[in-house]
């Protein structure tokens, strides 16, 4: 007897392709995978009649927190995971961002958000400090933490606001030859901030709205830019580096030109970056840095995706309260929330392109999975993975609205927008998640230790 079987449901296995098939599923993993009219009990059966049977999603580029520095109340973490839940997201990783070693901290953080996360969670830290980095071996065989952010463009007070200092290109540099010697990955926000600073010091032509404004104060170029410097400096060291949200055909150039002897870079974009743009009617609540590009950067990005050349859709999800966004462009905070709406809108925006169901998936689940050494427990529908399912129905029309949301921050940037699906059931482990559309609000969250990232997972499971 199985635990639970997933019966009438089309499954997308790992050949990319959907089959008429049924998973079995016993001490939160995949026991089985059967034809329909096999004889196999199972303590409880869920009919996934007309659904199409995906792989969790993964997001694997996750703020938490009113400051987004840190989860520090219940809220941080279980109303957003539960929105991931309504999402079909079944494994996030969050980032920390704090100046003090995160040795003192990291342990303490994981309980807590086993507490109370709806879905399985890892971690990124960003390292801004050389006490951090002297620790960064320890992050990596102690707590299960391979991936380490840093921010190109916090150069003097830059980083203030979220209390980390100043930094540089050679303690950039140094990072990358330690992630390196410890199988681990950097994922830099790559902006050059001198550009920006000079942009900011010369007048704005006139007529523009604000997110045009933002775009215009924070250039493609800036972020093309970075983007190059630190892919070398990836390649001297050896390094594998995570080019977290692209945003245009620029920085994808830029990326791209370094060729196959760029040892482990992969590039990852947004599903703002895809859906929206500069001339999009959101005024300040689309503020997001790097800022929102033109239209013609965005089917770049799409003909990234369906190429291949972006490898990870992640939602950058910000869950800061809307009364932050601020009428004033300046003081409006950047970001907005998007762990619900990742995978309905890859996979409606994406299908009406004409991309093929199984590239979709693979850039929200299974290659965030191999990537930061959640594979072969994710991101996969095989036996001895951990049963990590969302249940969609492809063919369920809906309009995204604020009031569905169930993210603390109280909005959503994509409010209006039609999608061609609905996720009903999101299985975590093998326990519901989401029944019927509806958020079950029990923990069940697990945090996910991840000894590898970059080209030396990939390379691991292979």
């Amino acid at each position: 007897m199985s635990d639970l079987r997933v019966s009438g449901g089309r499954v997308l296995l790992a050949d990319g392709r959907r089959h008429d098939v049924d998973l079995l599923v016993s001490a939160g993993r995949i026991a089985a995978i059967c034809e329909p009219t096999a004889a196999a009990g199972a303590d409880e059966v869920l009919d996934a009649t007309g659904l199409t049977v995906l792989p969790g999603a993964i997001d694997a580029h996750v703020h938490l927190g009113q400051d987004i520095t840190v989860p520090r109340t219940p809220e941080d973490v279980a109303l957003e995971t539960a929105s991931a839940a309504a999402g079909g997201v079944t494994t996030l990783l969050a980032y920390l961002m704090l100046a003090r070693p995160y040795g003192e901290v990291l342990d303490e953080v994981v309980a807590f958000m086993e507490q109370h996360a709806r879905i399985d969670f890892g971690l990124h830290v960003c390292i801004v400090s050389g006490e951090q980095l002297a620790e960064l071996p320890a992050y990596v065989a102690e707590h299960g933490v391979s991936s380490f952010k840093f921010f190109m463009n916090f150069r003097g007070e830059e980083g203030a606001y979220l209390g980390l200092p100043g930094n540089d290109d050679a303690f950039l540099a140094e990072l990358m030859r330690a992630a390196a010697r410890c199988g681990a990955m950097v994922n830099p926000h790559a902006e050059n901030i001198e550009l920006i600073w000079r942009r900011r010091g010369e007048p704005v032509p006139p007529g523009l709205s604000p997110l045009q404004t933002w775009n215009h104060l924070r250039p493609a170029e800036a972020e093309a830019e970075a983007l190059q410097r630190a892919a070398f400096l990836a390649r001297v060291a050896g390094a594998s580096m995570y080019a977290v949200h692209v945003t245009n055909a620029r920085s994808l150039d830029a990326l791209t030109r370094q060729g196959p002897g760029a040892p482990g870079l992969y590039v990852e974009t947004c599903p703002h970056y895809l859906v929206c743009d500069e001339a999009s009617g959101l005024g300040t609540r689309g503020k997001v840095n790097p800022p929102l590009r033109t239209a013609a950067d965005r089917e770049a990005l799409w003909a990234a995706v369906a190429d291949g050349t972006v490898d990870v859709i992640g939602s950058d999800h910000v869950p800061r309260h809307v009364s932050a966004k601020s009428d004033d462009l300046a003081k409006a905070s950047a970001g907005f929330p998007g762990l619900q709406t990742l995978l309905p809108l890859v996979l409606s925006e994406g299908l009406r392109r004409g991309i093929d169901l199984g590239r979709l998936v693979a850039a929200v689940s299974s290659t965030p999975a191999r990537l930061f050494g959640l594979a072969p427990r994710k991101g996969t529908i095989a036996v001895g993975a951990d049963a990590d399912l969302a249940l969609v129905d492809l063919d369920a029309p809906q309009t995204i609205t604020a009031a569905d949301q169930l993210s603390g921050a109280g909005y959503t940037v994509f409010d209006g927008i039609d999608v061609d699906c609905r996720v009903v059931h999101t299985l975590v482990r093998g326990r519901l998640a989401l029944r019927d559309g509806a958020a079950t609000g029990e923990p069940l969250g697990r945090y996910q230790r991840r000894a590898l990232s970059g080209a030396t997972a990939v390379g691991a499971t292979a």
